[in-house]
């Protein structure tokens, strides 16, 4: 499991100009099963995407692919996580650690 933390590195209207494009992104991977949420940070200095997957390399390759990253407005920073535990709807989601 992943927290990819956004942050804005452009003024807000820059941001706010690509922000369709932004959502259509991240529509393409709820489909696709990989963000489980998203949202805005408070103040408004960024965003936060909660997203599954074990890969961690596909994770940071994806975000270069994020319109705000290919435009410039933002930066990426990915964090890593197991999931050992959930709230019932997300049980799916649920890893175990590793074998020591």
């Amino acid at each position: 499991m992943f927290v990819l933390e956004l942050t804005y590195t452009a003024p807000l209207d820059r941001v706010d100009a690509l922000l369709e494009e932004h959502v259509a992104w991240l529509n393409t991977h709820y489909a696709a099963g990989l963000f489980l949420a998203s949202g805005r940070k408070e103040p408004r200095e960024g965003g936060v995407i909660l997203a599954a997957g074990a890969d961690r390399a596909a994770i940071e390759e994806l975000t270069h692919s994020d319109p705000f990253v290919v435009a410039g407005v933002c930066a990426y920073r990915v964090t890593e996580f197991v999931a050992t535990k959930t709230a019932p709807a997300l049980d799916t989601y649920r890893e175990q650690l590793p074998a020591s």
